[in-house]
């Protein structure tokens, strides 16, 4: 019992501490261009984020490392829900083939965050479980999804992937700007990289929407 209540103590303090996350990274992506992806495009996303390897050794994680971690592995678990289920529609392949190096790439950061978890022999909290956060495939997201005509998976999908990619490269700078682990803001560092090679991938891909003049 008094471990159950440590832990919903710990969680409530990493809700207050993911909030000053976005708050900060919201900050930092205001400050260096929202949603800016003019960087270049690494030549493969999932090489870009697991181009280091995490270190096994002891880390020491602050506040702000641990509710990053924990606000980006439900982040990139549910994108790639959205991943699998698209392997069971029609799509647009040139979005399917991004979505597969996607795949890859965020299957490599769930490994890199989880052992950095361990290494600070921190337990994972899915504190966020039922929360709509910027971002962040929802069940209620696949829910629309599947119900989505043929016509409009590929437009659908791109729109929650596109969403989910921009927001971690807003809180990827927050970690760098207020994390303490050097370690995981270099992670995080790679991630921002890969995930603005992803943009541009699914931004300029054949059949990518264009924007409007002046849009």
């Amino acid at each position: 019992m008094v471990e159950r209540r440590g832990l919903r103590v710990r969680a409530g303090r990493l809700v207050g501490v993911v909030a000053t996350l976005v708050a900060t990274a919201v900050a930092v992506g205001l400050s260096q261009g929202w949603g800016r992806t003019n960087q270049a495009p690494a030549a493969s996303s999932a090489a870009a984020s697991s181009a280091a390897a995490v270190p096994i050794a002891p880390v020491v994680l602050n506040g702000t490392d641990d509710a990053f971690i924990q606000l980006l592995i439900p982040m990139n678990e549910g994108a790639l829900a959205l991943i699998d289920q698209l392997d069971t529609r029609p799509a647009d392949p040139s979005l399917r083939a991004l979505l597969g190096e996607v795949r890859k790439a965020h299957r490599a950061e769930l490994r890199d965050l989880r052992g950095l978890l361990a290494a600070g022999n921190v337990p994972e909290l899915n504190i966020h479980e039922g929360h709509q956060m910027p971002g962040m495939v929802t069940e209620a997201s696949l829910a629309e999804l599947r119900a989505a005509s043929d016509a409009e998976v590929s437009s659908r999908a791109a729109g929650l992937i596109r969403a989910h990619l921009a927001q971690t490269v807003v809180l990827c700078r927050g970690e760098q700007t207020a994390g303490g682990s050097p370690e995981l803001k270099a992670l995080a560092g790679r991630i921002q990289q890969a995930r603005a090679a992803e943009l541009n991938s699914l931004d300029n891909r054949p059949g990518a929407p264009t924007a409007a003049p002046g849009g």
